[in-house]
């Protein structure tokens, strides 16, 4: 059963991937025998930019989306476990924080619902008036992903996704149109999900609506006075904002049930690439390279030990 996220997260111990002095190092796998109840985690999720802000930082464990399997309630059926704990901790699943969906559901599927999920969340949070028609997407890594899923899931059939990267896979979408930063016209709604959110604001239509959905870094900022003057609303989407209780695991699962009804496995396939866990160092050295991976999501596979 899927519980509400908490400050205390999920107990979990045998990360798999440790970052010190700007590198990422790979570790042996915990012992065969686990806390009771407990799981091995079986796939991970990279976050690039968080990621690459905790590669800068001082040595840590690395990686917050775990994906397990555990048995489903009263002995039935399996079902897949995803858990905010380093990449292939072994973890407990009923710890809060953990989202449950049936193990049928594709792992690739469940990796672009979390991204989604975190978009639901905050596109939540929009002032009900808000225009979806032809709104930007500031970014093309797994949360733009996530938010050009959950625009499209609520109407939005043209999306512009800024980016300076040629040829994005997130431009295989019909309903998205890439564009470089300097010919971008303003929109209604523009929505960040860099972290970097000052082009964005200026991509804003005077009255329009600025989402923050990538995390800024602690120096980022925004020109008050011009929000001021052009009447822009700015709005957190941060996923774990106060919410409705019960929101948090109900928004997760209608994204992966919408993902496996209305996207095409061929456009998965071409966001989603999954990687065996020991070229982990090798794809976190490439994370600052000007050639870093242009797959929206990429998991690890720690299933082979």
């Amino acid at each position: 059963m899927t519980t509400e996220p908490s400050d205390s997260g999920p107990r979990h111990t045998g990360a798999r991937v440790h970052l010190a002095h700007g590198r990422a190092h790979l570790r042996p796998p915990s012992p065969e025998r686990l806390p009771e109840g407990w799981v091995r985690g079986e796939f991970s999720v990279l976050s690039p930019g968080t990621e690459r802000r905790h590669l800068a930082g001082p040595g840590r464990d690395a990686g917050y989306m775990n994906v397990g399997r555990a048995p489903g309630d009263g002995g039935g059926p399996d079902g897949w476990v995803l858990a905010p704990v380093p990449h292939g901790a072994v973890f407990d699943p009923a710890a809060p924080g953990v989202l449950t969906v049936p193990d049928t559901v594709p792992v690739t599927v469940l990796a672009a619902a979390r991204f989604q999920h975190i978009a639901r969340l905050g596109l939540d949070r929009l002032p009900p008036a808000t225009d979806l028609d032809q709104p930007v997407v500031v970014g093309s890594g797994p949360v733009a992903l996530g938010c050009v899923l959950e625009l499209h899931r609520r109407g939005a059939d043209r999306i512009t996704v800024v980016t300076g990267r040629r040829y994005p896979p997130l431009g295989r979408a019909p309903y998205v149109t890439l564009t470089a930063p300097d010919p971008a016209r303003p929109a209604g709604l523009v929505v960040d999900t860099t972290g970097e959110p000052g082009r964005a604001l200026a991509l804003t239509r005077p009255g329009g609506v600025l989402g923050l959905l990538g995390t800024p870094g602690p120096e980022a900022a925004l020109p008050a006075r011009d929000v001021h003057r052009r009447g822009v609303t700015v709005v957190g989407m941060h996923e774990l904002a106060p919410a409705q209780p019960g929101a948090y695991g109900e928004a997760f699962t209608g994204c992966a049930d919408w993902i496996t009804r209305a996207v095409a496995p061929q456009l998965l396939a071409a966001w989603c690439r999954i990687v065996p866990g020991e070229k982990a160092p090798d794809v976190y050295a490439l994370l600052n390279a000007p050639g870093r991976p242009a797959d929206p999501v990429i998991l690890f596979d720690w299933k082979t030990r």
